[in-house]
């Protein structure tokens, strides 16, 4: 989904570069919650996203999920199977679809279990499939994010915020922010 970082980043609409680039710096690392807020504003998510970040943790360890974050769990759920379900795709795809079905799940319950590292792993990957579902051969190319901006500037967004945890996974260490990282993407499914 994310071939060349710095031509990606140069097809973001200038009045979006800055929030996006304070999220997810080029020269690596990552903002902090009001980036995020800010970001989320970018995908007309901001109201829904500052109402989930108020759900507190999905699970403190030993305890059950909140009624409203099972609810929103069972939200994303619902529109992520109902996304992938409905997206036509030639026949030689139907097993790529079947799989990530089989993938929502576990995610699901990683989340459930506060494991927010595994999760986000797990989204980015199930995003770099879902990816290929909705654009196929198109989301592999360099030019996707330009490509998908084209079509509409949030949903551009996330799949640069999509490409952009690939290349910052393995240095998000603050589990909190990685919980705000992961709730974002989960948001905008939610509302997608």
């Amino acid at each position: 989904m994310l071939h060349c970082p710095d031509r990606v980043n140069a097809a973001l609409p200038g009045e979006y570069k800055e929030i996006a680039e304070a999220l997810f710096p080029p020269q690596g690392g990552a903002g902090g919650l009001e980036e995020a807020i800010a970001f989320a504003g970018a995908l007309d998510i901001e109201g829904d996203y500052r109402k989930l970040l108020t759900l507190g943790e999905l699970r403190p360890v030993g305890s059950i999920p909140g009624t409203e974050m099972l609810r929103f769990l069972h939200s994303f759920q619902n529109n992520l199977d109902l996304l992938i379900e409905k997206t036509w795709v030639e026949k030689t795809d139907e097993f790529r679809k079947d799989k990530l079905l089989e993938r929502v799940p576990g995610l699901i319950a990683m989340i459930e279990n506060a494991d927010y590292g595994g999760a986000l792993k797990e989204f980015a990957g199930m995003l770099e499939e879902l990816s290929w579902l909705l654009f196929g051969e198109q989301s592999r190319k360099e030019d996707f994010i330009e490509y998908a901006l084209r079509i509409d500037v949030p949903m551009g967004l996330f799949w640069w915020y999509g490409g952009q945890i690939s290349r910052v996974l393995a240095e998000l260490k603050d589990r909190a922010f990685i919980r705000i990282i992961l709730l974002l993407g989960l948001c905008y499914l939610t509302d997608f």
